[in-house]
């Protein structure tokens, strides 16, 4: 089989790339990215061909979807921080770029699997969160990523496209960018650790995130794509752990073997305070799924960190 992933150069999308390319029933696979926030190196030593564009290019798009059996649409501009700069810029990319991408799906009529965020949740305060809650975004980028999730699912009532979309939750792994004002509390810690400068906390620091690791997001988008699995509901893509910022800085400290500084910084608007999935629809559709455990996925994590950044 064929398979397109949108955003393939990217964080995910490249460990996605990665694990499709070495699955014996795919055949080829192409990565669709602008590069504005991916690296074509994420990508090196892969079969994998990339193609530099934009998810709003329509004929790319139709050009490009026209011969595959599956879309994996990661594509996106992240960040709530990057969302409060720029709302537009959020809402062109996440919200008009996926039903760009959805109508090259109709027309073809590609099974599509895309990527929403566990930040629709919002306000909502229970614990822990299952797809059957309301949904209150605090930021441009959380609704954005709803109005994601609304069309995949829209399109599959009104099109019969066969379509499922994902509420991703804390990803984290290796190809994760650091060093810049968006950074990931994973990638930030651990870069700012190897460089012997304080750890930036948001906050009191027992703020609570249910952490996945990018391998066994990898994994389920794969299986998905194979067996062609849909939902007429958001599905969680989590497992369930609750681990607050303050115990994710000594997880690292242990695992780097470095004394580190926490330096406490005001909360940021638009964060989430507590996130915690329920994974019962998830393990449902995906039987016999085991994660990562976090201390083994940090590890991992760290290992390739301290490959690419030089320490102090």
């Amino acid at each position: 089989m064929n398979v397109v992933v949108t955003g393939g150069a990217g964080f995910i999308g490249a460990n996605l790339c990665r694990e499709l390319a070495s699955r014996p029933t795919v055949g080829r696979v192409v990565a669709l990215d602008d590069l504005s926030t991916g690296s074509a190196d994420n990508l090196a030593g892969t079969d994998v061909e990339l193609i530099e564009g934009s998810i709003l290019d329509r004929d790319l798009l139709e050009d490009v979807v026209a011969g595959a059996d599956a879309v994996v649409h990661l594509a996106a501009r992240p960040s709530v921080p990057r969302s409060l700069a720029d709302p537009f810029a959020s809402h062109e990319v996440n919200a008009t770029g996926s039903v760009r991408v959805l109508e090259a799906c109709r027309r073809s009529h590609t099974h599509v699997v895309a990527a929403s965020s566990s930040s629709v949740y919002g306000s909502i305060t229970d614990l822990p969160k299952h797809e059957g809650l309301p949904t209150r975004p605090l930021s441009p980028y959380a609704a954005s990523k709803l109005a994601t999730e609304s069309y995949v699912l829209a399109y599959g009532s009104a099109f019969g496209l066969p379509a499922l979309s994902f509420r991703f939750f804390n990803v984290y792994g290796p190809l994760q960018p650091a060093g810049h004002a968006y950074a990931a509390v994973v990638p930030a810690f651990i870069d700012a650790a190897l460089r012997g400068q304080p750890l930036t906390v948001f906050g009191d620091g027992h703020q609570t995130r249910d952490f996945t690791y990018v391998g066994t997001v990898a994994r389920v988008l794969a299986d998905a794509v194979e067996r062609k699995v849909t939902s007429a509901r958001p599905v969680n893509l989590a497992f369930g752990t609750r681990v607050s910022v303050l115990e994710l800085a000594h997880h690292l400290a242990k695992i780097l073997e470095l004394a580190v500084e926490i330096r406490h910084e005001p909360p940021r608007r638009g964060d989430v305070r507590d996130s915690q999935a329920d994974d019962g629809l998830l393990r449902s559709l995906f039987a016999g799924l085991e994660p990562v455990p976090l201390e083994q996925g940090l590890a991992e994590t760290v290992q390739w960190f301290r490959s690419v950044v030089t320490p102090a």
